[in-house]
């Protein structure tokens, strides 16, 4: 059984991806504006950064492909298990696994990290329901876990995600192409405001499945973040907004 439950107050965090491994004392985040901490995401061997073209701007936002690059699990437990531990707020630590015996290594030993109060299991956009759901049970321990879905595939998953012990859902930033200033097609995540109104239906549509959701996409204001929970969100993931320039003054007026 869990021993940390999912109340954020306040009901705001990062999303993963967004604002690195540890929270940092300084930044562009006021960080008592957050209820919990979301690192960027672990896999169990390092990754390296993506190739090519990585960054595409857009009307109403912009395509991101970044590879998540990282040190690998064991290198990120030395380097940032002791920032953790010190951390002010609690710490989510977003995993990547390629099956559930890879979370269940990492998981493990995510337990024994003082300061870590979840874990958030990153899904593949063609993942098949039988494997979210071995991955939810293998995540389940002590720590309260969250199933990051792609948004475009929630409502297909996210009902065998809780059954299978996910304690939550929060949505992946959808994928999407975009042809670059040569006329090449490059592939990714979609971020920015025009996100929003399909963020914000998936939310309205998994609450009314009775799925315990976090919402995210395109969440760039205060009444944004207010709408999602409004909609039953039980907490909101802030991305795009957290690269503007003094983007966290947002939620503070």
């Amino acid at each position: 059984m869990a021993k940390f439950d999912l109340s954020f107050d306040p009901p705001l965090m990062n999303a993963a991806g967004t604002l690195g491994f540890i929270p940092g004392q300084h930044g562009p985040v006021e960080w008592s504006q957050l209820g919990a901490f979301v690192t960027n995401p672990i896999s169990l061997a390092p990754r390296t950064p993506a190739h090519g073209v990585r960054f595409s701007a857009y009307p109403g936002g912009f395509l991101l492909h970044t590879g998540y690059p990282n040190p690998g699990f064991s290198q990120a437990l030395r380097r940032y298990a002791h920032n953790w531990e010190r951390s002010q707020i609690p710490v989510i630590v977003h995993v990547l696994a390629h099956g559930p015996d890879e979370v269940i290594q990492m998981v493990r030993r995510l337990e024994m990290v003082d300061g870590v109060t979840g874990v958030e299991v990153g899904v593949d956009h063609d993942a098949q329901p039988e494997l979210v759901a071995a991955l939810a049970q293998a995540a389940g321990g002590e720590l309260p876990v969250i199933l990051r879905l792609p948004t475009e595939r929630a409502l297909e998953l996210s009902t065998v995600a809780v059954q299978s012990g996910a304690m939550a859902i929060s949505l992946a930033a959808p994928r999407g192409v975009y042809p670059t200033r040569q006329g090449e097609l490059t592939q990714g995540r979609l971020y920015g405001p025009a996100i929003f109104p399909v963020a914000l239906k998936t939310v309205k549509e998994l609450v009314n499945l009775g799925i315990p959701s976090i919402g995210a996409g395109g969440v760039y204001t205060r009444e944004q973040c207010q709408a999602m929970l409004s909609a039953g969100a039980l907490a909101v993931q802030l991305d795009g907004v957290l690269w503007r320039h003094a983007g966290y003054k947002i939620f503070s007026r």
